[in-house]
């Protein structure tokens, strides 16, 4: 009996024929089941995440003079130069995401620093089509904008309760980063209630290590079902580029946000009249917390503030807010800030460590003026009320021979930033002060310039 022999390369050509095969079959378990894959969830929202083009013009800028670096810091000008009008105007083009909430009316919703000082705004969808978009209104303190386009035939994304969000949860971030189109990662929820980051004016951010890159900003951060559980809006990066920390806005937050702003154009904010610190371990001791309990304690209460009228007393601590626990001052000012004035909210207290439960009703927020001794003793001999001209806090009165007298601050000056944290009202900057003991880092805003101011 002769044994045919078959050349080697040809049980080669045999067995690549066959893993190509394989390859064609969708993989399977050990019971036959289909892998699990993302693909079906995103047929289904990715046409729903945008690209969003932006277009601004800028003088382009020299001046001999104003331009040296010497001239500007001995006058303490801002750091940067003026604009000459005799030069030409430059066209800028800069690129985020964003997500269509509701595909009836074209609603989109994206950052605010996405459409900051735009002149136009462009909308493109992954099937190719563009539109240019009407600006509906914005909320700069929790960096979100609605925009409008007119189209049809529109996919949206429905709205997830994030309160119910854990850490551990997957999610999906979908965006357009650093201009290539749309991408898609994923990664779990890392951590929530994130703040103090100094990044916004109301923080409580989810964080997720699904990889957000700059041109993310604005995109959708989905569940596994495809709802939406946030608005990309931040990384933390020493290099430029994404290290696994990445923040998003709470869709609940975003969403309430929206409603003000296609209702009144506007976000309009409440109060209910509260001083709130942050518990340290020895106040923890103080007020005999057990191990576990957090919460904010109440320092004052304002006199006729829906808190004095609710029963809220200076030394409550304030552990809930409608049902959801609260840990910080930046957890509860941006609970009570994302509700309407004449809402009511639920607070859970501790009082001599017993839990009482009050009904509180938003009231509209107040121009305010304070004694800034009362916020840090730092400060004292120096008077700020809320600017009435925007955000920060604006000096009123400084008295002679003051810390802040002989630190350089003025009478007009506008307090912008405190700690390097963000200051919008005299709320954020009595929460960025209250732990400085020896110094305050102050940032101001002086006739059109901006100068950093050490007060000891």
């Amino acid at each position: 009996m002769r044994t045919r022999r078959y050349p080697l390369f040809l049980f080669l050509l045999l067995a690549l024929t066959w893993q190509a095969a394989r390859a064609v079959v969708p993989g399977m378990d050990a019971q036959g089941r289909p892998f699990p894959s993302l693909a079906p969830m995103l047929k289904q929202v990715n046409p729903a995440v945008v690209n969003i083009s932006t277009y601004s013009t800028r003088e382009s800028s020299y001046n001999p003079l104003l331009n040296d670096p010497f001239f500007r810091k001995f006058f303490a000008l801002p750091d940067q130069a003026q604009p000459d009008p005799q030069l030409p105007r430059k066209r800028q083009q800069s690129a985020g995401s964003g997500v269509i909430v509701n595909a009836g009316d074209g609603i989109v919703m994206t950052n605010y620093h996405v459409i900051r000082n735009a002149d136009e705004v462009n909308v493109s969808l992954v099937d190719g089509r563009n539109f240019e978009a009407r600006i509906v209104g914005t909320d700069p303190e929790l960096d979100i904008a609605i925009l409008e386009i007119d189209g049809d035939e529109l996919s949206e994304v429905s709205f997830a309760d994030s309160s119910q969000l854990e850490v551990g949860d997957f999610v999906v971030a979908i965006g357009n980063p650093f201009g290539l189109g749309q991408t898609v990662t994923t990664g779990v929820v890392s951590a929530l209630g994130r703040s103090g980051l100094g990044i916004e004016g109301y923080e409580n951010f989810i964080q997720t290590d699904a990889s957000i890159n700059p041109g993310n900003s604005g995109g959708a951060l989905v569940n596994l079902k495809g709802e939406l559980v946030g608005i990309n809006t931040a990384i933390i990066s020493p290099a430029g580029g994404n290290v696994g920390i990445g923040f998003a806005i709470p869709a609940n937050m975003a969403k309430a946000s929206m409603g003000q702003i296609i209702e009144y154009g506007e976000v309009k904010r409440g109060q209910i009249g509260v001083g709130i610190q942050d518990i340290t371990p020895a106040l923890r001791d103080a007020f005999d917390l057990a191990k576990g309990q957090f919460g904010v304690l109440v320092t004052n209460v304002v006199e006729d503030s829906p808190a004095a009228s609710a029963g809220i007393k200076s030394g409550d601590i304030i552990i809930e807010v409608d049902g959801q626990k609260t840990s910080s001052t930046a957890q509860l000012r941006s609970r009570i800030g994302t509700k309407e004035i004449g809402n009511k909210v639920r607070l859970t207290i501790l009082r001599n460590g017993d839990p009482l439960q009050l009904t509180v009703k938003i009231g509209a927020a107040k121009s305010q003026q304070a004694q800034a001794d009362a916020l840090t003793p730092l400060l004292q001999g120096l008077r700020v009320e809320n600017n009435p001209d925007g955000d920060g806090v604006r000096v009123v009165a400084v008295a002679p021979n003051s810390a802040a007298a002989y630190s350089g601050l003025r009478v007009g000056d506008v307090i912008v930033g405190a700690n390097k944290r963000k200051v919008y009202d005299i709320e954020s900057l009595q929460a960025a002060l209250q732990h400085s003991t020896t110094s305050v880092l102050l940032r101001v805003d002086r006739n059109g310039g901006s100068l950093f101011i050490v007060i000891r």
